[in-house]
């Protein structure tokens, strides 16, 4: 259970320490082998990792779970084939289970048959069906439709599973809206005149910020291309520095607790940051954390890393915000479960980047997917250029990076650029009319052609 918590707390050092300690004590016990070869991945040691689920699957062959988790494990160190038998394992294993269905659906680049369309249409009327299996099971089935060319009907499974999350979820888009404001009226420009010189002077980190399904995952994977930067993942430790903020007795709706915060204490969570990514990092100088949820706290990072670069990935609203609906997020995107949700967070997302352009002109970096696609080495040269890295070739081909790749773009980001997903949006254009209303003025920024 303490591994648990640390781990929902991102202190994965402490919990895979806890994890070793567990094994120890108990080394033929199958669950403590598991728990510990999950902290290994987390960490981003992917060979203990599998190494662990190999041996728990020499103990209690065949289980689901374990499968499942060793095919996630596989995916993201790039064996593709490898976690596609492993995810087929474990629905051998058990037929129910839909979280293998949506990650064969998840790896993007396999397309199911027949038979796989039938098994899942079968699994689906099951009357006892496990929650979390109906939804997993309604965006494979999306997927499957989709390949087909049937957008209605996958619009439908879209749709059914996005309605089963919110209907568990709490997420209150006047809130959100709100805190936004709220953070743009806190940080404007005579905060950070007041505050110059604050934070940690190091230049180690490149912010990449934005929505999901903008391109991020690109961008990060041409930056760890480069012989000076070291890829990691969505790292958790801004997102968790602000939760710890927000604790603080009395500090007020966020962001007000920042006004508190001095030189000693900025540069002391500049430099904590620094410490805890450590872990995540190789050996080069600079390194990545594309956590996209970070553009809310750009004024954050400001204050604790003045010298961090920060670059947002931006892509077409509506291929962004429907991208975002049909993916199954693991946690953490709340208003991706409603089309009317996704708008307003996309235009709160835009009004907000606009007022850090205003109040820190020059301190970020805006990439057009679009563009990117369009013009691969002008925008490669454009992102080394804000980052005082100098061109390196290899940024162009960064489908032969070998690294762990966490995130849904894994296998595309794989592969040579390609323009296919750009225009995909408008498939299912009939059914967008409350993303369109949401939006309202953002959509004017685009051509509509």
């Amino acid at each position: 259970d303490y591994v648990g918590v640390l781990r929902k707390r991102q202190k994965f050092e402490r919990a895979m320490a806890e994890a070793e300690e567990l094994l120890k004590r108990a080394p033929d016990d199958p669950r403590m082998r598991s728990l510990h070869a999950i902290e290994a991945m987390q960490t981003g040691d992917y060979d203990t990792a599998l190494a662990g689920f190999d041996a728990v699957l020499a103990q209690v062959p065949n289980d689901a779970a374990t499968l499942t988790s060793r095919g996630h494990a596989l995916k993201t160190c790039g064996r593709a084939e490898e976690a596609v038998d492993a995810y087929r394992a474990a629905l051998v294993a058990q037929p129910r289970h839909g979280e293998a269905w949506y990650s064969l659906a998840n790896l993007k680049t396999l397309r199911f048959d027949d038979a796989d369309l039938d098994a899942m249409r079968a699994r689906e009327d099951d009357p006892d069906l496990g929650f979390m299996d109906r939804v997993h099971l309604a965006f494979a089935l999306g997927k499957a439709h989709e390949d087909r060319g049937d957008h209605a009907e996958a619009f439908a499974c879209y749709a059914r599973g996005n309605a089963l999350k919110k209907a568990q979820s709490r997420y209150d888009a006047d809130r959100m809206s709100e805190e936004f404001r709220h953070t743009a009226s806190v940080c404007d420009a005579d905060f950070f005149a007041e505050r110059e010189g604050f934070g940690d002077p190091a230049t180690d980190p490149i912010f990449v910020v934005g929505l999901p399904r903008a391109g991020s995952t690109l961008i990060e994977q041409i930056l760890a291309s480069h012989s000076c930067v070291d890829g990691t993942l969505e790292l958790p430790d801004i997102l968790s520095t602000s939760q710890r903020l927000r604790r603080r007795a009395g500090a007020g709706p966020w962001p007000e607790v920042l006004r508190e915060l001095d030189a000693d204490a900025c540069a002391e969570l500049g430099a904590g940051y620094l410490r805890d990514t450590r872990i995540h990092r190789a050996d080069a100088p600079r390194f990545t954390d594309k956590m996209p949820n970070n553009f809310r706290h750009i004024g954050l990072i400001r204050l604790m890393l003045p010298n961090a670069r920060i670059i947002d990935a931006r892509r077409h609203p509506l291929a962004c915000c429907f991208s975002g609906f049909k993916q199954l997020f693991a946690e953490g995107q709340e208003f991706s479960y409603d089309l009317t949700d996704l708008g307003r967070y996309y235009r709160d997302y835009v009004e907000l980047m606009d007022h850090w352009d205003t109040v820190l002109p020059g301190r970020v970096l805006r990439v057009q997917h679009e563009d990117v696609v369009d013009d691969l080495e002008g925008q490669v040269r454009r992102m080394l250029d804000f980052c005082e890295l100098p061109f390196e070739e290899g940024c162009l081909r960064y489908w032969e990076t070998e690294r762990a790749v966490r995130t849904p773009s894994s296998e595309q980001v794989r592969k040579p650029i390609f323009r296919d997903a750009v225009e995909q949006w408008r498939n299912f254009e009939p059914w967008l009319a409350p993303l369109k209303d949401a939006l309202g003025p953002v959509l004017e920024r685009y051509p509509a052609d």
